[in-house]
């Protein structure tokens, strides 16, 4: 059974704490190994590839074969159902549409002292993807990877995809080919994120590296950090479903489930005004895992990570949920908005009980690469910010830097640093 809590009880506050900081996921030490890897790749390029790919995915490549071409992509995509492409298909323009409305408003001004300042957008230059393999096949994640960068103008887009076995899923490259990814290598694994980071005589390194993976590949991309940016290191899923007696337990119970049956470490965790309802979910949990496929892995993660936690009113709700700062938070309640205004920290807010988490997964537009692990707090969700850098501009003649000028040469001189100082005043002496 998953943890039960009542806030009205005694030492809820200090239980709740003990909630809220529980570690979560695997816990092994792998940077070693993965230490190991990247240096090899670094070192051997395409034959470390190569060596590691036969190792770990029991695939032999030649340096040729790295890279899926066009007419295994083309035949890929000719697998794929008309009506499953079309709903790929949807997602894609529903997710497109909902980037493109980013702006990135440029900045430009004259100010008082008359220096002239500004900030222009400007897109990363190459970006990787790296898109898991084998028992998680998630064409959704390549849409969410590579459309915002394609939106916010990324050249090259380069996808890395384990084959487990020589095994590729035909949605995940048909929907490669969808979202504007310009070129598919066939490596996973902390391999992959060292050849997108450093290159290979295969690969050309990128400027940054996103999308989920295992522990090695999220290890691989925290070492690598420095040389490419990244978008996060995620951890494992959670949802957060806050919902009254007025829906039907049984929806509930799925939602919960939903994040559940990705991982053993996944966490579910549902807050209620009404304890009879929280039994009535809870009960219909175990009627709902008994048709699931992945009943085994969901199972383990409600029992071993999931949460009930019972309030004397939904007013209250919105201090647990800053607290516990969820990936996806589910407002199913008559008033949605009432508990969405005061919420601070969150991935990713479903509102109503007809907006459950899994829409958002797929297509309802918003990103659904979003911050786990409390990380809400100061992360966002991965949109087309990610895919540019901002640049200051500043602009100086004599007169500007008559004004502003003699109080920076002061706060160089107070550093102790004599060439700034004096890269301004020699200016300033005309």
């Amino acid at each position: 059974m998953p943890l039960r809590l009542d806030a009205r009880s005694p030492g809820f506050a200090e239980d709740f704490d003990a909630f809220v900081s529980a570690r979560r996921g695997a816990h092994a030490d792998v940077a070693g190994v993965v230490a190991t890897i990247i240096a090899e790749t670094r070192a051997r390029g395409d034959a470390a590839l190569i060596a590691f790919t036969e190792r770990f995915d029991r695939v032999r490549l030649t340096p040729e074969t790295l890279r899926i071409g066009a007419e295994e992509i083309a035949a890929a995509k000719a697998q794929v159902d008309a009506e499953t492409f079309a709903a790929l298909d949807l997602a894609a323009r529903r997710i497109e549409s909902f980037h493109a409305k980013t702006e990135l408003p440029s900045l430009s001004y004259v100010d008082a002292d008359g220096i002239g300042l500004g900030a222009r957008w400007t897109p990363i230059d190459a970006v990787g993807i790296y898109v898991p393999g084998g028992l998680a096949n998630y064409p959704s994640s390549v849409l969410m990877n590579a459309i915002p960068a394609r939106v916010a103008g990324v050249g090259r887009i380069a996808m890395a995809v384990p084959a487990p076995d020589g095994v590729l899923n035909p949605l995940v490259l048909a929907a490669a080919e969808r979202a504007g990814v310009t070129e598919i290598w066939r490596v996973g694994g902390a391999q992959a994120v060292a050849a997108l980071a450093y290159g290979t005589a295969s690969i050309r390194p990128v400027d940054k590296i996103t999308g989920p993976g295992n522990a090695y590949v999220a290890e691989a991309k925290r070492q690598v950090f420095g040389a490419v940016g990244i978008d996060m290191i995620a951890g494992p899923s959670e949802i957060l479903v806050v919902a009254d007696a007025g829906n039907d337990p049984e929806w509930i119970a799925v939602d919960l489930l939903s994040q559940a049956e990705h991982d053993t470490h996944a966490q579910s965790v549902l807050i209620t005004d009404d304890a009879a309802f929280a039994d009535a979910v809870t009960a219909a949990v175990d009627r709902v895992l008994a048709r699931l496929p992945k009943a085994e892995i969901a199972g383990a993660s409600w029992r071993d990570q999931g949460g009930v936690i019972v309030v004397g009113s939904l007013d209250d709700a919105a201090a647990l949920i800053d607290r516990l700062a969820p990936e996806h938070l589910e407002l199913a309640v008559a008033d949605p908005d009432r508990i969405s205004d005061r919420v601070r920290h969150a991935g990713a807010i479903f509102l109503g009980r007809h907006a459950p988490e899994a829409v958002g997964d797929y297509v309802a537009g918003p990103n659904h690469v979003l911050p786990t692990a409390r990380s809400a707090r100061f992360a966002s969700g991965l949109n087309v910010f990610d895919f540019v850098k901002r640049t200051t501009l500043v602009r100086c003649d004599a007169a500007g830097l008559a004004r502003i000028g003699p109080a920076a040469v002061r706060l160089a001189r107070a550093e102790g640093l004599e060439a700034h100082a004096l890269s301004i005043a020699q200016r300033l002496k005309g």
